[in-house]
Order: C-alpha cells, then sequence, then structure tokens
C-alpha cells in the first residue's frame, strides 16, 4: 500500500495532543494527512485534582487526595482510541505513533481491532508482553535509574494516580522534572511543555492486561523508536521491549529506528522525528 494511510499521534502520560504540535505540520507538508488526540484521563478527558489549585499549597493532600481519573482504566483507554481511530480513518486502517505509556494502549487497540491499524510506532513506549501489566517493567532491573519514579507523589494504590507535583514551588524538583522528560529540549520551550503538564496518569492504564495473539497484535507491522538518552524509559528497557516481542512473534519482527534523544523528540528534534514517521505505513 502507499504511504497514505493517515498518521494518529498518541502522547504519554502527564501530556497532550499539544505535544506534537511541531511534529504535524512538517508530516502533513510531506503529503500525510496527521492528527494528534488526547488519551484518556489526559488533554480535554482530563479532570484536575483538587490540590494543583487549592491555596495555600498542601503538600499532605498531593501525597493523599483521591485522583478524580482514578476511575480510568486501559478498558477506558482502548475504547477511547479505538472510537478515534475509526472516525479519523472513517473505516481504513491508520498508522499509530504512540509514545510512553500510551504504549499499552495501542497495543490493546491493534490486538483488539488488528484491521484498523496498519502500522504500530511505539516511541520510547511501554510495549508489554502478553498478559504483563506495563507498570511492571517499572520494578525491574532495567528500569533502576529511571528519574521519573522519585518525582511520583503519594501511593498510586491509594491516589489512583501516578502523581506529579507540579503545584510545589521546589525549584530543585522542578529541575529534575525537566531533566526526567527534556533534558534535551532548550530551557524556554522546556519550561512551556512543563507548565502543559497535568498533574495525574491514572494507574489504571499501567494496570492492564492484554493478551496478545498472532493473529492480533502479533500480525500488525510494528516499529520502536529508541531514544539513547531517554532518562524516563532507559535504553535498557526498550531494548527489553523488542526482545520480548520478537521472540513472542519471530515471523513479524519489530523494525528499530535509533534516535539520539532524550523522552520527548517531539519537542528537541521534531524535523527529524517526522521524517521518521512519515515512512511508516507503506510497503514492507
Amino acid at each position: 500500500m502507499p504511504t497514505t494511510s493517515t498518521l494518529v499521534f498518541v502522547h504519554g502520560f502527564w501530556h497532550g495532543s499539544w505535544c506534537w504540535s511541531e511534529v504535524i505540520p512538517h508530516v502533513v507538508a510531506a503529503g500525510r494527512s496527521a492528527v494528534a488526540v488526547d488519551m484518556a484521563g489526559h488533554g480535554l478527558h482530563t479532570r484536575r485534582p483538587r490540590w494543583l489549585t487549592g491555596r495555600p499549597y498542601d503538600p499532605g493532600a498531593v501525597s493523599t487526595e483521591v485522583s478524580p481519573v482514578a476511575d480510568v482504566s486501559l478498558d477506558d483507554a482502548a475504547e477511547l482510541l479505538t472510537a478515534q481511530v475509526k472516525r479519523i480513518g472513517g473505516g481504513e486502517p491508520v498508522v499509530v505513533v504512540a509514545h510512553s505509556a500510551a504504549g499499552p494502549v495501542l497495543t490493546r487497540v491493534a490486538q483488539q481491532t488488528p484491521e484498523l491499524v496498519t502500522h504500530a510506532a511505539y516511541l520510547s513506549a511501554y510495549m508489554p508482553a502478553s498478559d504483563e501489566p506495563a507498570v511492571a517493567y517499572t520494578r525491574i532491573p532495567e528500569s533502576a535509574d529511571d528519574q521519573v519514579a522519585p518525582l511520583l507523589r503519594g501511593d498510586p494504590a491509594e491516589t489512583g494516580a501516578l502523581r506529579l507535583d507540579l503545584a510545589t514551588d521546589d525549584a530543585d524538583y522542578r529541575q529534575r522534572l525537566r531533566e526526567a522528560f527534556y533534558g534535551d529540549v532548550d530551557a524556554v520551550r522546556a519550561d512551556a511543555a512543563t507548565g502543559l503538564l497535568t498533574p495525574d496518569g491514572p494507574v489504571g492504564i499501567m494496570l492492564g492486561t492484554t493478551t496478545l495473539t498472532h493473529d492480533g497484535w502479533g500480525s500488525v507491522r510494528r516499529t520502536y523508536l529508541t531514544c539513547a538518552r531517554d532518562m524516563a524509559i532507559r535504553p535498557a528497557l526498550q531494548a527489553k521491549f523488542i526482545a520480548e516481542a520478537d521472540a513472542a512473534f519471530p515471523d513479524n519482527p519489530t523494525s528499530v529506528v535509533p534516535l539520539d534523544a532524550s523522552h520527548s523528540p517531539f519537542l528537541s528534534m521534531p524535523t527529524a522525528l517526522a521524517e521518521v514517521v512519515i515512512n511508516l505505513g507503506g510497503r514492507p
């Protein structure tokens, strides 16, 4: 098939469709249709916790308040993305580019409706094996030195969320947040992006599992875009995802595209990223 399938971009936790705004113009200029969508519990689908805007600042509430998106599950996220893909593609298959924690959502959609996804692209994203929750990969040695885990506040089992403290005036915390996500992004743009983050990623998305089959997810062409300087999803973990997928489905190996980037190449190298995704969805 020609490289005309629409590209659908899905952001990761705490971000929104806004994070693709520097990539999409390059994609469209090259003649590809492209749309960015908000994931369940994010963007226009989010609900902000009270502590975020409450004054005076209450660090206790940051750690204990139950998230207003605590009820969002992997099922919910996949249902929303499926509806978005159907609407955008008009019934025709699309290329889905998923970043970070959007990976498990793409995996579920590609497993349940492989006819809707002509190519699944994982941009430094969680790509869990069959029946494995994405959260399990945060507890293994390949994730031991990620810089996001130390930034999380509260117990996800109680709050229902992986929570960032976006209300704090702790300069060190905010600097570490920028380094975790935007290590190679210029300071002005990194500050702007930090200001657009939402505090809660629904932990239910990370807890859900998907049983993978050869005629489901295993039948969909996939590409993994690795990020060599990623401090959120470390290169060793990215390599583990690829190895597990190829071991499970050796007849459909993962294409790998290396990027010398941090966790957010859509901001640090949008032109180069666009050049890669433009070529997804064509003939093998």
